[in-house]
C-alpha cells in the first residue's frame, strides 16, 4: 500500500512540475519576469550569506561580482519637468585631459568599475557634452535646494554604537554634509532621516528601495524647490580592506559614486530593463562624471572609480541625482565625517556659479 501511494504521489509531483514548466512562458509574458527580479534588486549580498547580518552592506569590489546576488525594487512613478542642462557653466578640463577622456577605452578603464551583469556602451556618454552640462543651482537658505536621504538608514561604521541612535552611522555623516553645505556654501539642505531599511522595528534591507522611493517622491512634491537628490550610503567590502586617503592632514574615507543604468546583459547583448525607466540616465552619468573629474583635480585619490550597476536605485527623479558611498563598514565614523569637507567642496563647485 505504501509503495502504491508513493508511486501515485511521485506521478502527481512530476505532473505538477511539468505543468509549472509549461506555464512559465505565459507567466513571463504576463510580467512574471518582473516579479521574479523584483525580489532580487538592487543591493548586493553574497549568495551563501543571506542573513540579516549579511544584509548590512552592499558589495561593490569588482572581484566579488561573480559571486553576488541583488535584491530590490518596484519603483514608483514621479513626473519631473524637463530641464535643459546645456548652459554656460559645465566643468573645465585641459585639452589634453579631454582628449584622453574622449577615448572610450581610456574612459572605461580609468573612470568606471562596471558590474559584470551590465555594460557601458560608447553611445552612453558623450564626454564633451557631459562635461559641458550646466548643473548649477541658485543657492539659498530660504528653501531646500538639496535633499539628502538614506535608503539604508542603519548603515554603520566599525566603531559606531547604534544603540545611541542613527547619528552614529551614515545618518550622522549626512548631517555633517548638510551642516557644511549650509554654513560654508549657503545651500539649504533637507536631511531626511526616515527609516527605510526596517519594518516594524526589524532590520529588513530587502525592499528598502521600494520604501525610500515613495518617501522621496512625497518630499519632492512637498518641496518643489529641491533640485538635487543624494542617497548617501556607506559601502560593504571584505573585512581586510580599508578605504582611506589623507586630505589636509586628516584621514578620510574614500568616496564612490554609483550609477544605475537600467540595463542587463543577456545572450551577449545589453538589453534595457523595461520596468526600470529613467529618462535622466544621460544626465545622471554626466553629473557623476563631473563630480568624479573635479575630485580628481582637487583631491587626487579621494574618489574610487564610479560604479555602474544594472538597475536604477533612486536616481530617476531628477537630473542632479547621485548615490554616494562614503567609505565602508571597515572605516571609522570619524574617517567618514572627515570626508564630508572635501565632498561638500566638490559638490559646491559643480552646483554653484561661484564658491567661497
Amino acid at each position: 500500500m505504501e509503495q502504491k501511494g508513493g508511486g501515485r504521489q511521485l506521478g502527481l509531483s512530476i505532473f505538477g512540475l511539468l505543468l509549472f514548466l509549461l506555464s512559465m512562458p505565459l507567466f513571463l509574458q504576463m510580467g512574471g519576469g518582473q516579479w521574479l527580479l523584483a525580489e532580487v534588486l538592487p543591493g548586493q549580498v553574497p549568495h551563501d550569506s543571506l542573513s540579516i547580518e549579511s544584509l548590512r552592506f552592499e558589495r561593490t569590489v569588482p572581484k566579488e561580482m561573480d559571486d553576488v546576488a541583488v535584491w530590490g525594487v518596484k519603483d514608483v512613478e514621479f513626473q519631473q519637468k524637463d530641464t535643459n542642462l546645456i548652459g554656460e557653466k559645465g566643468l573645465c578640463v585641459t585639452a589634453e585631459v579631454l582628449e584622453k577622456m574622449k577615448d572610450f577605452s581610456y574612459l572605461k578603464s580609468n573612470f568606471y568599475t562596471i558590474d559584470s551583469r551590465t555594460s557601458l556602451l560608447e553611445g552612453d556618454i558623450n564626454v564633451s557634452e557631459a562635461l559641458s552640462m550646466d548643473f548649477s543651482i541658485k543657492p539659498t537658505l530660504e528653501e531646500p535646494r538639496i535633499l539628502i536621504f538614506h535608503t539604508h538608514t542603519h548603515e554603520d561604521f566599525v566603531d559606531s554604537d547604534m544603540s545611541k541612535g542613527l547619528q552614529e552611522g551614515i545618518c550622522g555623516v549626512g548631517e555633517e554634509l548638510k551642516d557644511i553645505l549650509e554654513k560654508k556654501y549657503g545651500i539649504s539642505v533637507l536631511h531626511d532621516m526616515n527609516i527605510y531599511d526596517a519594518v516594524n522595528g526589524v532590520l529588513q534591507r530587502e525592499g528598502a528601495y521600494e520604501r525610500s522611493g515613495p518617501g522621496v517622491e512625497k518630499i519632492l512634491k512637498q518641496y518643489p524647490s529641491i533640485e538635487v537628490c543624494i542617497d548617501l550610503h556607506r559601502d560593504g567590502i571584505p573585512e581586510t580592506m580599508r578605504l582611506v586617503t589623507e586630505i589636509d592632514g586628516k584621514t578620510c574615507a574614500k568616496v564612490m559614486l554609483v550609477n544605475g543604468i537600467c540595463r542587463l546583459n543577456k545572450d551577449g547583448q545589453a538589453e534595457p530593463v523595461s520596468w526600470l525607466e529613467n529618462k535622466y540616465i544621460k544626465e545622471n552619468l554626466a553629473f557623476s562624471l563631473q563630480i568624479h573629474t573635479l575630485a580628481g583635480q582637487k583631491f587626487p585619490g579621494f574618489m574610487r572609480k564610479n560604479y555602474l550597476n544594472p538597475y536604477r536605485f533612486i536616481l530617476h527623479y531628477m537630473p542632479r541625482s547621485a548615490l554616494i558611498e562614503v567609505g565602508a563598514q571597515t572605516n571609522t565614523k570619524q574617517e567618514a565625517l572627515n570626508a564630508m569637507e572635501p565632498l561638500a567642496k566638490i559638490l559646491a563647485e559643480v552646483l554653484l556659479e561661484d564658491t567661497p
